[in-house]
């Protein structure tokens, strides 16, 4: 957060960030044979020529967005869903779509299987706005 405080005008992250970064696994959103890599500073391969984004700018992007335990959020491009999972840890709602079905599927059947019960995801393309994505 040092390295990029002059840049974003944080020097370090929120306790809720912090938080919700030490509680997601994030080994379950890589595949099993990157499981042992998942926790490195580092974008990883989920599938489908996609990512998952490092840890860092997870937290940094979370951090951005000022987190409040009663806010909602919508998030354009579930891929993994590691996103999401750590945004339903500050945050009241996650609406969340994928435009590529299989990830959209596979984020959320874990999202399910962690319980992240206040994260709503939805595949297809469409919805940019919250009262958008509602009313699909």
């Amino acid at each position: 957060m040092r390295a990029t405080a002059r840049d974003t005008g944080r020097d370090k992250l929120r306790d809720s960030v912090l938080r919700a970064m030490r509680t997601v696994p994030r080994h379950r959103f890589v595949p099993p044979s990157l499981a042992a890599e998942s926790y490195r500073d580092q974008a990883l391969p989920i599938g489908l020529s996609q990512t998952i984004s490092q840890p860092f700018i997870v937290a940094l992007m979370t951090e951005l967005a000022a987190p409040t335990p009663e806010a909602r959020v919508l998030e354009v491009g579930t891929g993994s869903g590691y996103q999401a999972a750590v945004l339903a840890q500050c945050v009241a709602k996650v609406y969340t779509i994928e435009i590529v079905k299989p990830l959209g599927e596979r984020a959320r059947a874990l999202l399910a299987s962690l319980d992240h019960r206040n994260v709503d995801v939805r595949i297809g393309g469409g919805p940019t706005t919250i009262r958008e994505f509602l009313a699909a």
